[in-house]
């Protein structure tokens, strides 16, 4: 199924989901490998298999393998991340502030893709789980790298969009994914 296909899967109650979808698909801000690499690590992070697999197929069509395997690792390492990071900071107890993570994490720095779509990946994974530690460092490192708020911006409602879509067919119910297989 291709993105314009899903796009015709949302059902009118979400009618704005879809104008969202069709507007983003034909934004030019970023470039095809910052987008295709957002969409693709934002719709793993929305967990639905229909709205992941429209997204990985459109990415196969754009991104090197590599590329498709940076978006896979932020998704990853931000699900694992997010958790943590947001715990530490949302709880209490200051003394987790001071432990040691002790998480596995090399990919952030050595991501095999341009440094600053792989920050702006896990920034979009790190707005749909939530984790406002998360965001905060990858919207600063981003800017440190010289990334326009402008294209941070976008990024971040890409994955409000991609989070929305993967909402609107949840709720659809399995006629849409029956419809998709």
């Amino acid at each position: 199924m291709s993105i314009e296909q899903l796009k015709d899967q949302i059902p009118d109650f979400a009618k704005d989901v879809r104008l969202n979808l069709a507007s983003m698909v034909s934004d030019e801000t970023l470039s095809a490998q910052s987008k295709y690499g957002l969409l693709l690590a934002s719709a793993i992070a929305t967990r639905n298999s229909v709205v992941t697999a429209v997204m990985e197929s459109a990415a196969a069509k754009v991104l090197s393998p590599a590329a498709i395997a940076a978006a896979k690792s932020a998704a990853s390492v931000m699900a694992m991340n997010n958790v943590y990071y947001r715990f530490v900071h949302l709880v209490s107890n200051l003394e987790y502030r001071r432990m040691p993570a002790r998480l596995r994490m090399n990919v952030v720095s050595n991501p095999e893709v341009d440094k600053a779509d792989f920050e702006l990946w896990s920034l979009a994974v790190s707005a749909i789980n939530g984790c406002g530690a998360c965001m905060d460092a990858h919207e600063k490192a981003l800017r440190e790298a010289g990334v326009r708020s402008a294209a941070i911006q976008t990024a971040v409602r890409f994955a409000a969009i991609v989070q929305s879509v993967a909402v609107a067919i949840e709720a659809a119910g399995r006629s849409v994914v029956q419809a998709a297989e």
